[in-house]
């Protein structure tokens, strides 16, 4: 039986430090998982002149040593795979380079995205906007600025998401500048952050956060991006604690993946996890098909048995909704969960 990988844990509160401390390497992190020996996983490295690798020492952690099919690793191990030029797959899967002012992405009629910061702290190889120019939507106060007057300007938004990148990359003095023009501007309701940032490092859910979004006049949801219950460890599980006595809704959207979450057992365990740990399941999206990614890909009528079955498996408001999303559309596309006869 294979065992969790052990590092020495790190014992700085400071996710700065951890966060600069992370392995860009595929060869270094085969070395830590005891698989620098496994020739099909070390063929992949040249994938990083694709997409780099980025991966924090506080989520090895939480991988499986000596399994090269640990559902960890395969979210963020290059692969070969990615050089695939597949049929249907595009740069800009949702059509999203295009933004109202730099930085801001008017998608829906109520509610605006806001791109906080263009990095994150882990680069999981199925991303949708791993191909996303973020030089050119870069997260500071001059576009943020520009952003705010838009805001204010379109009384029809109430909800404002954070998003990125990762928008927890930003220091909580940068957020608290950020969260206090919004809550100057009358018409928005609720503030919406999605993040894998705490899931990674959990320690960046610090004091001086909880308390920023304690005090806001804004209703604040976090939306974490967890797809597999191995990522949820007691860590994640203390600092989502600290955001519900916050007041913080906790919400989680997962991607399907195959190799990592494609089976009702898997899906059925994350939804029981997320729960306990005070996180309510909320969307399972197919996959976006971005370039580089066809080899996660799981066809649409999997999807809906898969969520057939998980509906059996647990109660209901644990089934999170199938959905995908479809670049120009004023709103996410629900998965039908009928089977079709094809």
């Amino acid at each position: 039986m294979a065992h969790i990988v052990t590092l020495n844990p790190p014992v700085r509160e400071d996710w700065l430090q951890q966060l600069a401390d992370v392995v860009t390497d595929p060869a270094e992190l085969l070395q830590l998982l005891a698989l620098e020996n496994h020739a099909d996983l070390a063929a992949g490295s040249e994938a990083r002149r694709l997409f780099a690798l980025r991966v924090p020492r506080a989520f090895i952690q939480r991988m499986q040593r000596g399994n090269a099919q640990d559902p960890l690793l395969l979210q963020v191990l290059t692969s070969r795979q990615e050089f695939t030029d597949a049929q249907g797959y595009s740069t800009d899967p949702l059509d999203e380079q295009s933004s109202v002012v730099p930085g801001l992405l008017h998608k829906y009629r109520n509610r605006a995205l806001l791109l906080v910061k263009g990095g994150c702290a882990v680069n999981c190889r199925y991303c949708f906007r791993r191909h996303f120019p973020y030089q050119d939507n870069q997260g500071n106060k001059r576009n943020w600025q520009a952003a705010i007057d838009y805001i204010a300007a379109h009384p029809e938004l109430d909800e404002i998401i954070f998003s990125g990148g990762d928008p927890l990359m930003a220091k909580d003095q940068e957020l608290a500048w950020l969260i206090g023009a919004l809550e100057n501007i009358p018409h928005l309701k609720r503030l919406r952050i999605h993040s894998r940032l705490p899931v990674v490092i959990p320690a960046r859910i610090t004091e001086g956060l909880c308390q920023l979004l304690a005090d806001t006049r804004l209703q604040v949801l976090l939306v974490s991006h967890i797809n597999h219950a191995q990522e949820i460890d007691e860590a994640l599980r203390e600092r989502m604690q600290r955001l519900k006595r916050a007041g913080v809704t906790l919400l989680n959207q997962s991607v399907l993946l195959r190799g990592v979450n494609d089976d009702a057992q898997t899906l059925a365990q994350l939804s029981n996890a997320l729960f306990d740990a005070g996180i309510l399941p909320y969307y399972l999206h197919v996959l976006d098909k971005v370039q580089g990614a066809a080899h996660f890909f799981v066809p649409d009528e999997q999807a809906r048995a898969l969520v057939r079955q998980l509906l059996t498996m647990v109660s209901g408001y644990m089934v999170p909704k199938l959905a995908r999303e479809i670049g120009g559309e004023p709103s996410k596309t629900p998965l039908d969960l009928q089977l079709r006869q094809e």
